[in-house]
C-alpha cells in the first residue's frame, strides 16, 4: 500500500491496526502483556531479543537510543492505536515491522495457526493540526468503552460511574500512566516528545471526562 505522506522526524501520527477478518489478536492476559513488553523493548535502534531479557527488566531494560517517541496507546481485543512521533526517516515503518513480525510469530507458534495475523500493512494517519493531535489523547484513550456499551459514541453514555471505572481498571492502554502516576509501563512513553496539553491528573481526567460526555 503506498502512503500518500512519509513518516518524516519530528512529525506525529496515528497508528492502528487490527486482526485479519476482524478477529481477534489478544486471548489472554498473557498475550497483552506479550505485545506490550514488544513496545517497549522494541523501540530501539538495537537488536533486542526479547526472550533474552529477564522478566523482571522488560520495561527497565536499556534499550539505547529509541526510534519513535510513543505519546498514547491502547490494545483491544482484536485491534490496537499508537499516537507516535518520527525521530528519524524509517524509524516508525522499522519499529511497527518489528512489532507486528515478533508477535504475529508469537501468536502462530502459541495457537498453533499460520498465515497472517493482521489485517495488512499497519494503517497511519498524519497528524498536521494541533487541535486534532491534542482530541486523539481522548480517542484513543476512550476506545476501551466500547466494550462495554458498543454503542455510546452514537447514543451517548449509558452510565458515567462505570465507564469511569472502567476506564480506571484498564490497564492496557496508557490511560493509567496519565491519570495514577507512574507504573512500569509509563516507560513505553515519551510524553516530553508531546505538546504539554495538560497541567495534571486532574487536567487530563477533565478533557477525557468532556469528550465522553459530548
Amino acid at each position: 500500500m503506498e502512503r500518500k505522506f512519509n513518516f518524516a522526524p519530528k512529525e506525529y501520527f496515528h497508528i492502528y491496526n487490527r486482526g485479519t477478518d476482524k478477529r481477534k489478536i489478544f486471548n489472554d492476559q498473557k498475550d497483552y502483556k506479550r505485545f506490550l513488553e514488544s513496545l517497549y523493548l522494541f523501540n530501539s535502534t538495537e537488536r533486542v531479543v526479547l526472550k533474552l531479557v529477564p522478566k523482571k527488566d522488560r520495561f527497565s531494560y536499556d534499550r539505547r537510543e529509541t526510534i519513535v517517541d510513543i505519546g498514547a496507546y491502547c490494545l483491544m481485543p482484536n485491534h490496537f492505536h499508537f499516537l507516535v512521533r518520527a525521530k528519524e526517516d524509517g524509524g516508525v515503518s522499522s519499529f511497527m515491522e518489528k512489532i507486528q513480525t515478533s508477535y504475529s510469530m508469537y501468536f502462530n507458534k502459541k495457537y498453533k495457526r499460520s498465515g497472517s495475523l493482521f489485517e495488512g500493512p499497519f494503517k497511519a494517519q498524519h497528524i498536521t493540526r494541533d487541535e486534532y493531535l491534542k482530541y486523539l489523547f481522548a480517542y484513543i484513550h476512550l476506545n476501551p468503552i466500547k466494550l462495554i456499551d458498543p454503542k455510546w459514541r452514537e447514543n451517548g453514555i449509558n452510565d458515567i460511574n462505570k465507564s469511569k471505572e472502567f476506564l480506571n481498571s484498564y490497564k492496557i492502554s496508557s490511560y493509567q500512566d496519565y491519570t495514577a502516576g507512574d507504573r512500569l509501563e509509563t516507560n513505553i512513553l515519551n510524553k516530553k516528545a508531546f505538546p504539554e496539553y495538560f497541567e495534571g491528573t486532574r487536567d487530563f481526567k477533565d478533557f477525557i471526562k468532556f469528550w465522553l460526555l459530548f
